[in-house]
C-alpha cells in the first residue's frame, strides 16, 4: 500500500494515469533532460511506462518508493528513495518546470524524508548530483545534507560517465544548512555594476585570463587558457559560494553587460580579502575602482565586516593605483614573496582598509 503525505501545501502519493501528460512535460524539458538520465528521444510512450509500470514496480519489489509531487490538486514532480539495504537510501527528485523555484520540491522530499528515517528506519540517505547542477546542490544543502566530495566519471547518463558531487544526511542530522551559502548579489552604482557569472561570460573570461598582462602579474591563473579552464573558472566561482569561502563578481559598466572584469572578497569573514582582474577593453577607463568601490561598500555594508585586505607586486603599479585610489593604506612588503607568470620573484605590497575609512 503506497501511502499517501502531505503538510497542507504539497502532497505526495502514488503515480495516476493522469499524471501523463506531467511526466511527458518534464522530461522533454531541456534541464531534465541536462541533469537527469530520462531517456532521449523521450515519449509519451516512455511517460506511460514511467507510470504504469516502473513506479508501481518499484513498490512491488522494493527496490524504489517513488512518489508523485501534487500541488493545489496538480502533478509537479516525482520525488522516491532507493533502498540499498543496511538502512541506507538514495534520494531522487525533479519537478515540471512551472513549479520549480517556489519550493514546493523542499516540502516534498522534507516529508519524504521524515517518512523513510521514521516508517523505513533510514539511517542513511545519500544524495547524487552531476557536476554543475547548482540548483540540485543547494536544494540539498538546504535539507542538511553534507557534501562528502566530488566522485569522477562515477554517475551514468546515457552511455557517459558523469562527474558527481556525493553528498549524505543521517538520521540524527538537523534538516538544515550545516555550512554557509553566500550570496551573490547584484550590486550598482557610479557607472558600474557586479552581477554573478552565468555561461555566457566563459568567452569573455578567457580573454581576460588569457590577456598577457593579466599572465605576467596573477602567476596563479591557468597557463594558455581555453574555452575549459574558462568553464572551470567559473565553476569554482560557484564553488567558493556554496562552501562560504569567496564572493567573485563578474562586473561590467552600468549600460552593458559584457564582462569587463572580475573583483572577489576572499576568505570571509577570517581574513577578508580583496582582488580583481581587468579585462583589457576596460583598462585606463577608471571603471576598476568603481566596481572595487562597489565591492568594498558591499564587504563593510552588507557584511559586516571589520576590516579588509589586499595585496599586489610591488612593480605593478596599475593595481597599487586601484587600491590607493581606494583609500586602503599600506601596511607593509613582504619581500622576495611573489612571482610574476615569468617567474620572476618580487615584492608583495600589503594593504587594508577599515569601514571608517571608506570614501
Amino acid at each position: 500500500m503506497i501511502p499517501t503525505l502531505t503538510d497542507g501545501v504539497v502532497t505526495l502519493r502514488a503515480h495516476r494515469p493522469d499524471d501523463v501528460p506531467g511526466v511527458l512535460e518534464q522530461s522533454l524539458d531541456p534541464v531534465s533532460q541536462r541533469w537527469t538520465t530520462v531517456p532521449v528521444p523521450y515519449s509519451r510512450a516512455d511517460a506511460e511506462h514511467f507510470v504504469g509500470r516502473i513506479m508501481p514496480g518499484g513498490w512491488a519489489d522494493d527496490s524504489e518508493w517513488g512518489f508523485a509531487l501534487e500541488v493545489a490538486g496538480r502533478f509537479a514532480g516525482s520525488v522516491s528513495l532507493r533502498p540499498a539495504g543496511d538502512g541506507r537510501a538514495e534520494v531522487g527528485y525533479g519537478a515540471l518546470p512551472s513549479a520549480r523555484g517556489h519550493g514546493h520540491v523542499e516540502r516534498g522530499l522534507r516529508l519524504l524524508l521524515d517518512w523513510g528515517f521514521t516508517a523505513k528506519d533510514l539511517r542513511t540517505v545519500i544524495w547524487w548530483a552531476h557536476v554543475g547542477n547548482w540548483p540540485s546542490r543547494r536544494l540539498a544543502w538546504r535539507l542538511g545534507f553534507t557534501v562528502e566530495g566530488t566522485v569522477r566519471d562515477w554517475q551514468p547518463q546515457r552511455g557517459d560517465l558523469r562527474t558527481s558531487w556525493v553528498g549524505t544526511l543521517l538520521r540524527e542530522d538537523p534538516r538544515e544548512p550545516r555550512t554557509t551559502w553566500l550570496d551573490n548579489p547584484v550590486v550598482e552604482g557610479d557607472g558600474a555594476r557586479l552581477r554573478p557569472f552565468t555561461d555566457a561570460d566563459v568567452p569573455r573570461v578567457v580573454e581576460g585570463l588569457g590577456d598577457p598582462g593579466t599572465q605576467y602579474w596573477l602567476a596563479f591563473l591557468p597557463r594558455e587558457p581555453d574555452f575549459a579552464a574558462g568553464a572551470r573558472y567559473v565553476e569554482q566561482v560557484q564553488e567558493r559560494l556554496a562552501t562560504g569561502h569567496t564572493i567573485t563578481w563578474a562586473w561590467s559598466a552600468a549600460d552593458d553587460d559584457a564582462l569587463l572584469g572580475v573583483v572577489g572578497l576572499y576568505r570571509i569573514p577570517e581574513e577578508a580579502e580583496l582582488g580583481y582582474w581587468t579585462h583589457p577593453e576596460a583598462r585606463g577607463r577608471g571603471l576598476t575602482v568603481r566596481a572595487a568601490r562597489l565591492a568594498v561598500r558591499h564587504a563593510f555594508g552588507e557584511l559586516g565586516l571589520p576590516r579588509l585586505a589586499a595585496y599586489a607586486s610591488a612593480p605593478n603599479a596599475a593595481s597599487l593605483g586601484v587600491l590607493e585610489a581606494l583609500g586602503m593604506r599600506r601596511t607593509g612588503v613582504r619581500r622576495r614573496a611573489a612571482r610574476t607568470g615569468a617567474g620572476e620573484v618580487v615584492d608583495l605590497v600589503g594593504y587594508d582598509l577599515l569601514p571608517d575609512e571608506v570614501g
